[in-house]
């Protein structure tokens, strides 16, 4: 077990803290500028996340646009956890600055769970593919570590249903949705994963992830409603 931090460690690592938390501070403007500037966001319900504290956003994940997109539109700055896979070249230094939490999927990336932790702790904002891996992005099968994170850390989790980016490719960039084309992002209220009790067992655990699922797909449900999509 951790005891008190050594000499100038603490300072360290709030140094760290606040250096991250800036950077992501910096990659939603980024986002800002270039989710507005390619495509044409609808955004509903932000004004659900809370001001302040830590939250947990759960995210349906269907296109390689839809972390850059919540990252650009919601009103705080957000640490996604993104596989290592992703931190190539020019674009790992890159997610680094801007404050993302890389972690290797292959098993329990401890180095990344104590850093998604530490952005909770510090009362920012963790975004979460649920999922864990690009897919339908209908919600339909949960890892365990939105369960964990949620009740581990206490956090809120606010869910959000990003709906149009998969609908048609793009002329120019077949990666990507067409230019100026509308994607919607809905989010929903948040809610607590636990059920009170503080349990953090394997049972608990499970009993959250399902928990946690049915908000998952109502949400996305209403808000394919809400939106017409």
């Amino acid at each position: 077990m951790r005891g008190h931090p050594r000499r100038g460690e603490a300072g360290r690592e709030v140094s760290e803290a606040g250096a991250s938390e800036r950077g992501a501070e910096v990659g939603r403007r980024i986002g800002v500028g270039l989710m507005y500037g390619l495509f044409r966001p609808r955004v509903l319900g932000s004004w659900r996340v809370p001001v302040s504290g830590p939250v947990i956003l759960a995210v349906n994940h269907a296109h390689n646009v839809d972390g850059p997109m919540v990252m650009g539109v919601a009103p705080r700055p957000t640490h996604f956890l993104i596989k290592k896979e992703a931190f190539v070249g020019p674009l790992g230094p890159f997610l680094d600055a801007i404050g993302q939490v890389k972690v290797d999927r292959s098993g329990a990336d401890r180095t990344a769970i104590t850093r998604a932790l530490g952005v909770l702790g510090q009362g920012g904002v963790l975004g979460i593919f649920p999922e864990g891996t690009r897919g339908e992005g209908d919600f339909a099968s949960l890892r365990a570590g939105l369960a964990y994170f949620a009740v581990r850390s206490g956090a809120p989790i606010v869910p959000v249903a990003v709906l149009g980016s998969t609908e048609r490719d793009g002329r120019l960039i077949k990666q990507l949705p067409p230019l100026r084309s509308r994607v919607d992002v809905v989010f929903g209220d948040p809610f607590e994963a636990g059920d009170g009790s503080g349990r953090r067992t394997r049972k608990a655990l499970d009993e959250a992830t399902v928990r946690i699922q049915e908000r998952l797909s109502r949400h996305l449900e209403n808000a394919r409603r809400l939106t017409g999509r």
